[in-house]
């Protein structure tokens, strides 16, 4: 079958595009024409092959029923990023990670792990989540001026709680910045290298695995991230924590999931429990890694926004919901049909990828009023953020939880809060990262 890709499209998937700010007026425009749908074709990029094309879904309606229909749109059958795996044994490799799966074999992963990350569960980790923000602030605002928040606030956060969940040592934390780096910043040639952790500051157990870490190749890139191979650091290192985890448990949740096993009473294997500590390690610190400077952001470009929370700090509680909405760290997921069907007003064929936009539902007007606009008392949570349906996140009480922890005491420890130069953001079309904000505070 012959598709013509939408002009504009090209934007869309261009990496390239997003280091100057995300593509919202072209994703407006398609969302209000063709029915939403549009074919984009994926010409090579970056010594990266091309691919067959996918159809993109931009409406918010039709974004969730493909989410909640697994039957029809599949993660298993092609994987969830947009970009085929290099090979079949990738694809069937990639294939053993929850992410990845549909029902009933999903829920057999996901149930017993679930119980971890319910709100009772996640009002467990208030205290630490709280301990860990004075400790970053008090390192961070020392004296009034200027600071990067990217890199000398956020990010620590999500690393240190996760540290909390897997049962990694502190002192590893680090290792899952490069992880994350290397997976998410594979686009970007900042982060596709990244080697921020020093092996002299970690435990045994990151020297070990240190020492399978993969070297750049002789154009500077590393071997793909989504891959066994390209990341045996990263399951080497899944794999010695999981051997402890057995022998010395902790009440760290991958510990509980380790001792009380899957759905069904079946025992983790070592394979399950390195996917489900992969997925973690990269999925559970990206999007809150992203959304709290993207929250930051838009409390420095909206001015009024940050003088009414600080007037009303009782709106903070639904306010990081707007936050996120606004910036939506993860722009889009991908699935695959299993059948031919329509969506939107366009035929979908069996076997076509189709990728959801999560950054153009959010911003859907048929759902919320004003969508470009910030605004800190919108009430609900329609927004998409954490995805919907079998696959909705995991930690997403968590993430919450963490947002309102971090801005909370940032607004009280601060005067105000201003841009100091502009961000510097992630070369990506899957992640809305930011690299770098510069921000002004005042005592």
């Amino acid at each position: 079958m012959t598709r013509t890709a939408t002009p504009g499209t090209e934007v869309i998937h261009d990496p390239e595009t997003y280091v100057a700010g995300a593509p919202l007026a072209v994703l407006d425009g398609l969302r209000e024409t063709g029915g939403g749908v549009h074919w984009v074709e994926e010409p090579p990029i970056g010594g990266l092959p091309g691919g067959p094309g996918y159809w993109l879904v931009t409406r918010y309606d039709d974004v969730r029923a493909v989410l909640r229909d697994p039957a029809t749109f599949s993660s298993y059958a092609g994987a969830t990023q947009v970009r085929d795996p290099a090979t079949p044994a990738d694809l069937a490799y990639v294939r053993r990670m929850m992410l990845n799966m549909d029902p009933p074999e999903h829920t057999r992963l996901r149930r017993p792990m679930a119980g971890s990350f319910t709100m009772r569960a996640v009002a467990r980790l208030e205290e630490q989540v709280a301990g860990h923000v004075r400790a970053i602030l008090e390192r961070a605002l020392t004296e009034p001026g200027v600071l990067d928040f990217a890199k000398e606030v956020a990010a620590d956060l999500p690393l240190l709680t996760l540290a909390d969940v897997l049962g990694v040592p502190a002192q590893d934390r680090m290792l899952l910045f490069d992880w994350s780096n290397r997976v998410i910043g594979f686009q970007d040639p900042d982060y596709a290298t990244s080697a921020a952790f020093d092996p002299a500051t970690g435990t045994e157990l990151a020297r070990r695995a240190m020492a399978l870490r993969p070297a750049p190749d002789a154009d500077g890139r590393m071997p793909d991230p989504r891959s066994r191979t390209g990341m045996p650091d990263l399951y080497a290192y899944a794999h010695l924590l999981a051997e402890r985890r057995r022998h010395e448990p902790g009440d760290d949740v991958m510990s509980i999931w380790l001792r009380e096993g899957l759905d069904g009473g079946d025992e983790v294997s070592n394979e399950e429990f390195e996917n489900m500590f992969w997925l973690f390690a990269v999925a559970g610190n990206e999007t809150l890694r992203n959304g709290l400077p993207g929250g930051m952001h838009a409390l420095i470009t909206h001015p009024e926004a940050q003088h009414r929370l600080r007037a009303e700090p009782e709106l903070l509680e639904t306010a990081v919901d707007e936050l996120l909405r606004w910036w939506t760290p993860v722009m889009v997921f991908r699935r695959t049909a299993t059948a031919d069907c329509t969506l939107g007003d366009q035929p979908v064929a069996v076997g076509d990828k189709v990728v959801v936009s999560f950054l153009a539902a959010n911003r859907d007007p048929r759902v919320f009023e004003a969508p470009g606009e910030l605004r800190v008392d919108r009430r609900g949570r329609q927004h998409l953020v954490f995805g919907h349906g079998p696959h909705l996140c995991l930690g997403a009480h968590l993430a919450r939880v963490q947002m309102r922890a971090m801005f909370g005491e940032l607004l009280r420890r601060t005067s105000w809060i201003e841009p100091a130069g502009e961000p510097v953001l992630l070369r990506s079309s899957f992640q809305r990262g930011v690299k770098r904000l510069p921000v002004r505070w005042s005592a």
